[in-house]
């Protein structure tokens, strides 16, 4: 006589099906997206758009074309091996694995859980370092945009592992503590200290952090000085300094940013950015980041996100009580009762499974975050337009689209996926529109 199937059960396999449905599909989309950016790109490969073709060469046009091909090829074998590992991490049962040897090891209890995360953090870092050095010195190096020595590569790496262990460990043993000692509201806690934390690290990191793998120099240039201070008075900003950072011992990529919150605020130039722009064009440039701030873009994103936070723990707070949600993915819960030897909780296991599985999920809604950063990239230039002449602004944008090597043909669709920043075309489009109206 046929045994029927226990709830349990019938849940575990629903959302098995569920996860692997959603992978196949997040994998086959970006799959199509990249097959249609490397042929959108290769075939405008050998025309420069007529709105560029008196300021870009076509030589520089065929670089940003290979570029973009060479990246978008290496992010294929990057998904690949991503989606390989999410598998050996879950259905192919690699976490239960290495919960069930450090449970026999250490034994249930907070030791055993903040192993676990150590232990799946060191892994994944090694399984993903080979591709870190590949796009470093081979990729990077190839168009000429790599200035790192592999000293310097194993510094950052040493450093970055040291310094996410003493500050990532603490933190995880706080959430865990609570997910395991504030009852059923637990999420709601750990969510304040994950947001009390975030606030922090923006004041602390300008000052503490960032120095630890940048040298940052005060702006001695006294005529641009002048000048980006009399931008920021006109816009009502203040900063705590203006700093020039070491860029080009990493890469030969060009940026600016705001970073620090409230009084720590600063304003930070790569030195690659000041050699390749004139000061017209470095007033431009700062001026669309102060048209950020002057619209609270920055504000908003920070609510924004914490908001999907929020959203996220209460999720998490939710599966880590469904028995469906370990063996789905493939992971025997463990016995939890607290006071029986052998026993330990599943808070760990939850916040793993949990990392592992929403990004599958999430890559769905990505295009409506793209959109809004979209929109809010035409808000700053508006408001820089405003402050600046749209010429400098529409220079230094194709300077640093050609230092970039970005394209300036992407797919359509592609764009609207994945680009946070809208493509030069439309953003030179839109400026001067406005410098019409």
């Amino acid at each position: 006589m046929r045994q029927p199937t226990s709830p349990l059960v019938t849940l575990s396999l629903l959302f098995t099906l569920i996860f692997a449905v959603a992978l196949a599909a997040s994998v086959l989309t970006k799959l199509w997206l990249a097959s249609r950016q490397m042929r959108h790109v290769a075939a405008h490969r050998d025309t420069v758009p007529a709105l560029f073709a008196d300021r870009i060469s076509l030589a520089a046009h065929h670089k940003a074309a290979d570029y973009t091909i060479a990246k978008t090829r290496f992010g294929l074998l990057g998904l690949a091996m991503g989606t390989v590992t999410l598998l050996g991490w879950t259905l192919l049962g690699g976490l239960d694995l290495l919960n069930a040897s450090l449970l026999d090891a250490l034994g249930g209890g907070m030791w055993q859980q903040l192993a676990l995360v150590a232990c799946f953090a060191l892994i994944s870092g090694l399984i993903d370092l080979p591709a870190s050095y590949y796009q470093t010195f081979v990729l990077e190096q190839r168009f000429g945009f790599n200035k790192m020595t592999l000293g310097l590569w194993l510094g950052d790496l040493l450093k970055g592992t040291v310094m996410g262990a003493l500050v990532g460990l603490p933190i995880l043993a706080v959430i865990l503590w609570l997910m395991g000692s504030a009852g059923q509201w637990w999420w709601l806690w750990a969510w304040a200290f994950w947001v009390g934390f975030n606030l922090l690290l923006m004041v602390i990191y300008p000052a503490f952090i960032a120095p630890l793998f940048n040298k940052f120099q005060p702006l001695d240039d006294e005529t641009l000085k002048a000048r980006v201070q009399a931008l920021m008075q006109r816009c009502g900003f203040a900063a705590k300094g203006l700093f020039v950072m070491d860029g080009s011992r990493r890469s030969a990529h060009a940026n600016a940013y705001f970073t620090g919150f409230g009084a720590s605020k600063r304003v930070v130039f790569f030195d690659t950015l000041l050699q390749k722009l004139s000061g017209d064009e470095v007033e431009a440039v700062l001026a669309h980041e102060l048209g950020h701030f002057k619209h609270k873009h920055i504000l908003k994103r920070m609510l924004g996100l914490f908001g999907l936070t929020l959203l996220g723990f209460a999720l998490l707070g939710w599966l880590s009580q469904q028995g469906w949600f370990y063996t789905g993915l493939g992971v025997t819960p463990n016995l939890n009762i607290p006071g029986v030897p052998g026993s330990s909780p599943n808070d760990a296991l939850a916040l793993l499974l949990f990392m592992l599985a929403v990004p599958v999920f999430s890559s769905f809604v990505s295009p409506l975050m793209a959109h809004s950063s979209r929109k809010h990239e035409f808000e700053a230039d508006a408001y820089a337009v405003q402050q600046t002449r749209a010429a400098d602004l529409q220079s230094a944008l194709l300077k640093l689209y050609e230092d970039n090597a970005s394209t300036l043909t992407p797919d359509p669709v592609y764009v609207r996926y994945y680009y946070s920043h809208p493509p030069a075309v439309e953003r030179i489009r839109h400026m001067q529109q406005l410098a019409h109206d």
